[in-house]
């Protein structure tokens, strides 16, 4: 085994290591980038919001939303124990608290023509002491 070899070898190693990073990030026209960025964007925060008012509503026992759902629940002829109720509705915000924090990171793959590229492909040097 030769210096060139081991080279060939490493050189191999950063392009399929490259290869695999620049799938990550997908190029796209401008246009659907900013509509995939604003609409990622609103679909998380939405998310986070409603997610933390059905943790309010586990938590709480005067919420509204418990309320309801308790009613509602109740003229089905559903007896459900609060117990149960406060655990259904923390699993469920927790739940619509990972689906935007989901799509929210799926968004941030994608990147329009003419941008950088990201922090992990730059081929600068990390070295900045």
């Amino acid at each position: 085994m030769t210096d060139s070899d081991a080279t060939g070898r490493t050189g191999d190693a950063d392009g399929a290591r490259r290869g695999r990073r620049g799938r990550r990030d997908i190029v796209v026209p401008m246009r659907l980038y900013k509509t995939i960025t604003v609409f990622s964007t609103l679909i998380a925060v939405v998310s986070v919001v409603l997610g933390f008012v059905f943790l309010d509503a586990a938590t709480l026992q005067v919420s509204a939303l418990r309320a309801v759902i308790a009613g509602v629940l109740g003229a089905l002829g559903i007896g459900v124990a609060d117990g149960l109720l406060s655990t259904a509705l923390a699993v469920f915000g927790l739940g619509i608290i990972a689906f935007g924090a989901v799509v929210y990171t799926l968004g941030t793959r994608f990147r329009a023509q003419g941008m950088g590229k990201s922090q992990e492909d730059s081929g600068e040097d990390s070295n900045n002491g």
